[in-house]
């Protein structure tokens, strides 16, 4: 069975973007619901798989990255005050077989994603 990790790099300092707190949401229609929560360690990961095992289902989730307060937090709210909060990332978990790495690269003014392995 596969699985679901992420990881944030703060790419206007270069380093890991640690302590940014993490929701995952599976989405069925309209509803929204919360399948866990976690922080990115030291190192910008995760120290477990958001799902895995029995859990790591077909469908389409959400990552909410809690960018706006790590921006407080690293004072980098004084260069972009209040404009990057949340980013919501949606995307698809088709083969249950393979592994889902859904990185979070931000700054200040914006953020980019794909999927890793």
């Amino acid at each position: 069975m596969g699985k679901l990790t992420t990881h944030v790099l703060d790419t206007s300092a270069g380093k890991p973007a640690s302590g940014i707190h993490v929701e995952l949401l599976k989405l069925k229609g309209k509803e929204k619901i919360k399948v866990t929560h976690i922080k990115t360690n030291s190192d910008g990961r995760c120290d477990t798989p958001l799902i895995s095992g029995d859990d790591f289902l077909p469908g389409e989730y959400e990552l909410v990255f809690h960018v706006g307060a790590f921006f407080e937090r690293t004072n980098k709210s004084e260069i972009a005050p209040e404009f990057l909060n949340f980013v919501p990332v949606r995307f698809n978990i088709v083969d249950c077989n393979e592994n889902y790495h859904v990185p979070l690269l931000i700054s200040p003014f914006g953020y980019t994603t794909y999927r890793g392995s």
